[in-house]
């Protein structure tokens, strides 16, 4: 029996092993992705994202129980930062979540970011394919925690909670990065701290004062994942989110709006490839940048020149 074929019965070492070929870009992973698309039923996707600390995994750790509790079959995704040796997670996020119910149908997986900048590990998208063909309906996605940068996130979840923390600092500024102006929900966890009513406020403030009400109003819940307090109250919110995108029709345009996305991230690696294995090889920079230096040329006409060569090629 193929390697394929165990996956379609439901094997989770045959999951794991085409998730890790998924990951390495190994030979025909392309192939096997369109044969696993096609076999998706729309797996509803969650991400937390947010500042370093946050308490994240103790969040999903929590979280994954509850949906389990509902009788949702969770698969739960950590980008972990990736080791300087070996380039794979540290799987810190693991060794948090112990007390998950993997028995009950939870399938955790850590991926190294392997430097990439924006909170998800570049295949992290790609994975969610396969977990829905496997039959899971829930994914939660949690990043790498890199602050603003984490805007990806977008990308590849339906609904986006932004954890903070008190120690985060003040709310409003906070407001003015990119990252906040992702959020669905909003989660201020480690909320017995002190400072943590007064950032519950300030955000509650701050979403009151946009000049264009949206029809979603985002929520802010004050949770302390450690204690289980408000966890359950959270979800109620990441659902009623999922309730709304459903109903509104914001969902299927999101999806679109991904989908278009990913059609140009694939574009975008293949003309990369192309342009490094053609144009832009060390050789020819080196000369381009020798002429550079010399004053015989300019970065904009030597770029332009490159750009020239590479559409007569194609």
């Amino acid at each position: 029996m193929s390697l394929y074929d165990k996956f379609l019965n439901g094997s989770v070492v045959a999951l794991s092993r085409i998730i890790t070929h998924i990951e390495d870009r190994g030979d025909g992973f392309q192939e096997l992705l369109s044969r696993l698309y096609r076999k998706t039923n729309g797996i509803y996707r969650i991400g937390l994202t947010g500042p370093p600390g946050g308490g994240k995994s103790s969040l999903v750790n929590r979280l994954g129980g509850l949906l389990v509790d509902q009788g949702h079959k969770v698969a739960i995704v950590c980008v972990d930062p990736s080791s300087p040796f070996t380039g794979g997670a540290l799987l810190g996020d693991r060794l948090r979540m112990q007390d998950i119910p993997q028995d009950k149908g939870v399938f955790i997986r850590s991926m190294g970011s392997r430097g990439s900048s924006g909170g998800l590990a570049l295949a992290t998208s790609n994975v969610t394919v396969a977990l829905d063909a496997f039959g899971f309906d829930t994914i939660i996605i949690e990043t790498v925690g890199v602050g603003q940068m984490e805007l990806d996130i977008i990308d590849a979840c339906d609904t986006v909670v932004v954890v903070l923390v008190p120690e985060s600092g003040d709310a409003i500024q906070a407001l003015k990065a990119g990252l906040m102006e992702i959020a669905d929900v909003f989660a201020v966890n480690k909320a017995d701290r002190s400072g943590s009513e007064q950032m519950v406020y300030d955000l509650k403030s701050a979403m009151n004062m946009k000049a264009v009400k949206a029809a979603w109003e985002v929520p802010v819940v004050p949770t302390e994942a450690v204690n289980n307090k408000n966890v359950d109250q959270l979800l109620v919110e990441i659902q009623n989110h999922q309730n709304y995108l459903e109903t509104s029709g914001h969902l299927k345009y999101r999806r679109g709006h991904q989908l278009k996305r990913k059609v140009e991230q694939v574009i975008e690696r293949l003309i990369k490839g192309e342009l490094s294995s053609t144009i832009l090889t060390d050789t020819i920079l080196d000369e381009v940048a020798a002429k550079i230096m010399t004053g015989e040329d300019d970065p904009f006409s030597a770029g332009q020149k490159l750009y020239m060569r590479f559409k007569q090629k194609s």
